[in-house]
């Protein structure tokens, strides 16, 4: 009896372990993914479910490794610490992979490239960077957006909102002068607001990836999200996605069919 009551609480133990030991990596779990709700094209809500090219992407690679998400709503702002500290497993909103963020969080392979669109309406004078000066012009707080603002326009009276939604309407009312977007974001802003008569004055691109954010140390799942990412890119996945949501956007020869 005693060794049969031993033999029964090893085996609860082995298995209360085992358990515990594939949670981190996806195995038997559904992993939650912060991400944003207003950022078109990148991440966004519709119609209650949480679409854009990341997250439609990051389904692509879990239905590959057989990996389950769900999606709930942050400020970028926010994101990465949330990250960091477990209330998310998966970062996934065009976050790029800048030396800062990387002290905070480690990221998957790049799955797209920054590039920042100077956006404002058509009577605003506002045509690059050094017509930014002395202009109150909105960006999201933390963002590339944000740095690049202080480094290339630094007399810009920098005007930080907490997402994507409020800076447009500020942008819209006339309350700041300009803003700075992710391109592809500030070209579906101009294309989907005619009567505010917004204009994408000037593109600038950049080399800084874009990649999924973990925590810190989490190498099993960020190994699975880029086998899936590979696969994605290999069988023209990456690049159906792409055309659908960034269909301007040229696309980069590593994540053409078949690399």
């Amino acid at each position: 009896m005693r060794k049969t009551l031993v033999t029964a609480l090893a085996a609860t133990l082995l298995a209360a372990l085992t358990a515990c030991g594939g949670s981190d990596n996806g195995d038997g779990k559904t992993l939650r993914v912060g991400t944003l709700s207003d950022s078109k094209p990148n991440a966004y809500q519709e119609n209650g479910n949480y679409t854009g090219f990341d997250n439609e992407l990051l389904k692509a690679i879990a239905a590959k490794e057989g990996l389950k998400l769900e999606f709930a709503a942050t400020e970028f702002s926010a994101l990465l610490g949330q990250v960091a500290n477990g209330t998310f497993d998966i970062g996934s909103s065009a976050i790029s992979q800048t030396d800062a963020r990387k002290k905070t969080v480690d990221f998957s392979a790049p799955y797209n490239y920054q590039a920042l669109g100077i956006e404002a309406k058509e009577t605003a004078g506002i045509t690059d960077e050094n017509s930014l000066a002395g202009k109150r012009v909105g960006v999201v707080q933390g963002t590339v957006s944000d740095t690049w603002l202080g480094t290339n326009a630094p007399t810009a009276q920098a005007v930080r909102f907490p997402n994507d939604a409020a800076a447009l309407n500020a942008l819209k009312t006339g309350a700041i002068d300009g803003a700075v977007f992710d391109q592809a974001t500030a070209e579906d802003y101009a294309k989907n607001n005619p009567d505010a008569k917004l204009k994408v004055t000037k593109a600038i691109t950049t080399t800084i990836p874009h990649g999924f954010a973990f925590k810190k140390g989490n190498t099993d799942l960020i190994n699975k999200i880029n086998d899936g990412l590979k696969k994605v890119i290999a069988d023209g996945t990456w690049v159906k996605v792409h055309d659908q949501f960034e269909p301007t956007a040229p696309v980069p020869a590593e994540f053409k069919p078949g690399q």
